[in-house]
């Protein structure tokens, strides 16, 4: 028996407000479901983050319905749980995969927590905020001691756990039962197969580049999904690699050899079917106005987008003249002016926000806002029929 696990598919997200980009992310979930049909898995479980967020647009909607309808016309079972961004965060609401319950698709839930596939018992929670953790871990306990009847379980959760996470998590890894065969992860956009208890630990990582900082793990193990075998003593996982639509190019230059640099870039690009994305650090930039107008006047026409860094003569050191003994910064201002809320998590909120848009890292400051306005406004567990 075989299964394809995938995750954080965020059909629908609108990368740098352009429309190329949410394109980009359905043809390559368009992609993964022709490969797992071409596969002959038994079932597939999707673990959270289906949509990027809990009003989908039609084009995401329809784009996930075609793919249920190829999945359920090869008679292959779809399981899936909502994650933090599909999550809905109004009372008496229920998440967007409900819709497709007619279409056959099996949703996780609170309330409808496991399912069976032949012997194999499939259970899971959707996305639970930091500030319900103490509901989380006892559901899990619980789900634990049905999955002890079991020979062969899986756990579905999307959940950031401190092993994986540097800051943010929800979960201790002490905290994850340990009984079950394999866990299909969500949540993490990188790619870890990692040995838990006595089976498989696995997030499969994003189908997409969401953000810039994944990659780094891009190159490294690539995007898609894994096929997971049931049949021995112990889960095998095959990483399942799908090419991606488009490019992301990083590179550093330096500003005296900028042409060159640009030059070099332009016969790079000339491979590519579609126009990537540049991520271009110049250092040594003596003059910001010049390196624009080289960069734009010989890759605008050849790039959708382009992320300039200038980095001037020095500006590594800048922070160096600042009298941190007597100087109030930015950050302690901010703190002092919040301490008349009392309550910690909107200061630690406000400074880590201030942080991340000062140094120009909008979507980890998007990330961050999401993440506290479904920690503070937590989702209710409604029935779903």
């Amino acid at each position: 028996m075989k299964f394809a696990h995938l995750a954080d598919t965020h059909l629908g997200y609108r990368q740098f407000g352009l429309y190329e980009r949410e394109k980009d992310f359905y043809e390559v979930f368009e992609k993964i479901i022709d490969r797992i049909i071409e596969e002959k898995v038994d079932f597939v479980i999707h673990s959270g983050d289906l949509f990027d967020n809990s009003r989908p647009s039609p084009m995401a909607l329809l784009t996930f319905q075609k793919g249920l309808i190829k999945l359920k016309n090869a008679n292959i079972p779809v399981y899936a749980i909502a994650g933090n961004h599909d999550s809905v965060l109004r009372k008496n609401s229920i998440p967007p995969q409900v819709l497709f319950k007619k279409f056959g698709l099996k949703v996780i839930s609170p309330i409808n927590t496991n399912y069976m596939y032949e012997d194999v018992f499939i259970a899971g929670l959707p996305f639970y905020p930091s500030s319900q953790d103490k509901n989380l871990k006892h559901k899990l306990s619980e789900l634990s001691k049905k999955a002890a009847n079991h020979e062969k379980s899986i756990l579905v959760l999307h959940q950031g756990i401190d092993k994986y996470f540097n800051l943010q998590y929800e979960l201790e890894i002490g905290d994850i039962p340990d009984n079950f065969t394999y866990y299909a992860m969500g949540h993490l956009h990188n790619y870890i197969n990692d040995d838990f208890g006595n089976g498989k630990l696995v997030y499969p990582g994003s189908s997409e580049v969401w953000k810039t900082t994944e990659l780094g793990d891009y190159r490294k193990n690539g995007k898609g999904f894994v096929i997971v075998d049931m049949d021995g003593t112990k889960p095998s996982v095959e990483r399942i690699k799908i090419d991606l639509p488009r490019e992301f190019i990083e590179k550093t230059l330096d500003y005296d050899n900028l042409g060159s640099g640009v030059d070099a870039i332009k016969q790079t690009i000339k491979s590519f079917d579609k126009k990537p994305v540049l991520n271009l650090t110049v250092n040594n930039v003596t003059s910001t106005s010049t390196a624009y107008e080289i960069i734009n006047n010989e890759l605008e026409d050849l790039a959708l987008m382009i992320r300039p860094k200038f980095i001037t003569p020095g500006e590594e050191n800048i922070d160096l003249i600042i009298d941190k003994e007597n100087a109030l910064g930015p950050i302690e201002v901010l703190s002092s002016r919040l301490e008349s809320y009392d309550d910690e998590d909107v200061t630690k909120f406000a400074t880590e926000l201030y942080n991340l848009l000062s140094k120009d890292k909008n979507e980890e400051a998007m990330e961050l806002v999401d993440e506290f306005y479904r920690e503070k406004y937590p989702i209710e567990e409604v029935e779903e029929d």
